[in-house]
């Protein structure tokens, strides 16, 4: 008997109704033979039978074929293994090196008091722990204005001068984790305003600063100390902050100059081309494995408050009374006592001013004949330098972009300067300085009244200053940017006294990520490509051969 089954037909062939009694079975090209001794049995049992069979053969001979045909492919599927596995661990190891695995951000915290001569600003900053040679990580997360005026005003009761910073310090408590206290180093720097009571009484100025320390090392920080720092300290951390937030180290781009004005003075810091040639103007850097020779300058004397009581001097000595003030609002009137301007050091011993007890200030309002004034408090005659600035200063000529904030960028916005030119500022502002006091008053009912009336003199100042003083003409005008913070960080001294001072900012550049990013995106990439392939291969070698093969089996 034969029974056959053909995959080219799908059909059973049975040449007799018999049953198997003993089988031989041989498989040949995909054709399966059978002969056997016959018995009395069904076809149905015969065809049951006879694929419990053929599944057998066929299956054993496939594995002896291979076998038999590829003794070599043990060998290639454990060295694909291994390929693979290498691949997998490179994958990850790559990945591993390139970033970090994400863990919860760890913060740490600094505090910073800028203690100026017209108020005192408590700043808070937040920097990831394991970030802190990187630029761009630190962030002011909050600031607090000390009510009342700067602690050199507490000369003749210095006590309160520590007393005065408690609601600040509450809630720089509240502020910064409670875990992260006793780690928190907290700074105070004292600027112009207790350089003047220093200069004036050394006494005193060391009893307001024990009051402040005293003070704050009751709270629960790590108290790092109180000190007066110097002009040329004030100016270069006020250039490192703004280039700082920038990311202009991080980067090696070109530097921003810096244009701080306070109360009692005002600085100038950039970058020169030139040769600076004033020793004491020069200061060297090295941030970010880069090199920078930084022109500074304090003018001790020429913030804006002082600069006021500098103008009102030089006009009392000139004038008669009452004194017609063309910086001052038509209209305005204020009886003031000589004292009030000649108690500052920076006009004491004017023997003109001890004439007078008492005076009626009046508001003339005139743009251009304050202008003329204002010019007074500068000396422009004298030099021994190639080139000054004013009042005998070396100044090599400006050049880059500037930011110019703190009481530049507050006075300036009041007056809606901030973006206008040189000339549309000076026009704007005569109009303003001729606007009636009443007028004023009605239009900014919220303003105090001291502040608001100064807002004219302010702005002719600050004109005066950066065209006559630090040589911006009206081309280089558009270089100076008014900035009041960046990044949500405010422009100033503090966050550079900080960094300086916690070494935060590195004197070389900071490793990078071994790879760019492009790179190691395309790496992960081939990668990837070429453990398909392995894949794909391994598949071809297991199942491709057995899945592929027709069956006839006779």
């Amino acid at each position: 008997m034969q029974i056959i089954y053909s995959d080219q037909f799908s059909q059973w062939y049975v040449g007799t109704g018999e049953c198997l009694d003993s089988i031989v079975a041989k498989r040949q090209q995909s054709v399966l033979s059978v002969n056997f001794a016959t018995s009395s049995c069904s076809v149905r049992s015969v065809q049951a039978r006879f694929v419990e069979l053929w599944l057998y053969v066929i299956q054993r001979d496939i594995t002896a074929e291979m076998k038999e045909k590829n003794p070599w492919h043990r060998p290639l599927i454990i060295f694909i293994a291994i390929l693979i596995a290498l691949g997998i661990i490179a994958l990850v190891a790559t990945a591993v090196v390139q970033n970090k695995p994400l863990q919860p951000q760890k913060y740490k915290y600094g505090i910073v008091l800028d203690a100026g001569s017209s108020h005192t600003a408590v700043y808070i900053y937040r920097w990831q722990a394991e970030k802190e040679n990187n630029t761009g990580m630190v962030q002011q997360i909050h600031e607090c204005d000390v009510k009342g005026k700067g602690i050199s005003s507490y000369s003749s009761s210095v006590e309160r001068a520590g007393l005065s910073l408690r609601e600040c310090m509450e809630e720089a408590k509240e502020e910064i984790p409670i875990w992260r206290h006793r780690e928190t180093p907290v700074y105070l720097g004292a600027t112009a305003g207790m350089r003047l009571l220093r200069k004036e009484n050394a006494s005193v100025s060391d009893q307001v600063l024990s009051s402040v320390e005293g003070f704050l090392q009751t709270y629960p920080f790590l108290y790092q100390g109180a000190r007066i720092i110097s002009g040329q300290e004030e100016g270069a951390y006020g250039w490192i902050t703004v280039n700082y937030l920038s990311d202009n180290f991080h980067k090696a781009r070109a530097t921003m100059g810096a244009l701080d004005l306070g109360g009692a003075s005002t600085q100038i810091t950039f970058v020169s081309q030139q040769q600076v040639e004033s020793p004491e103007n020069s200061i060297y850097f090295r941030l970010y494995g880069k090199d920078y020779h930084v022109y500074t300058h304090s003018f001790l004397c020429y913030g804006k408050d002082q600069a006021l009581k500098l103008a009102m001097a030089q006009q009392l000595q000139t004038s008669d009374l009452p004194l017609r003030d063309p910086c001052f609002h038509p209209g305005y009137s204020q009886e003031r006592t000589v004292e009030s301007v000649s108690s500052s050091p920076c006009v004491s011993g004017s023997p003109a001013l001890s004439s007078h007890a008492n005076f009626t200030h009046v508001g003339a309002g005139n743009g251009t004949l304050c202008h003329s004034a204002v010019r007074r408090i500068f000396n422009f005659s004298h030099c021994e330098w190639g080139r000054c600035s004013f009042n005998g200063v070396f100044q090599p000529p400006v050049e880059g972009q500037f930011g110019a904030f703190s009481a530049f960028y507050f006075v300036m916005n009041f007056l809606n300067l901030t973006s206008d030119t040189l000339e549309e500022s000076k026009e704007k502002l005569g109009q303003y300085c001729s606007t009636p006091w009443a007028e004023i008053k009605q239009s900014y009912p919220h303003i105090k009244e001291k502040y608001l009336a100064e807002y004219c003199f302010s702005g002719v100042y600050i004109l005066t200053l950066l065209e006559d003083g630090y040589s911006f003409t009206s081309d280089k005008w558009k270089d100076i940017h008014f900035i009041k913070k960046i990044g949500g960080s405010a422009a100033g001294w503090t966050l550079g006294y900080m960094l300086n001072l916690t070494n935060m900012i590195p004197a070389e550049a900071p490793d990078a990520p071994p790879l760019p990013h492009a790179g190691y995106v395309t790496i992960m990439v081939l990668f990837s490509l070429l453990l398909v392939v392995l894949l794909l291969l391994c598949l071809k070698l297991f199942c491709w051969p057995a899945c592929t093969r027709s069956k006839h089996i006779i």
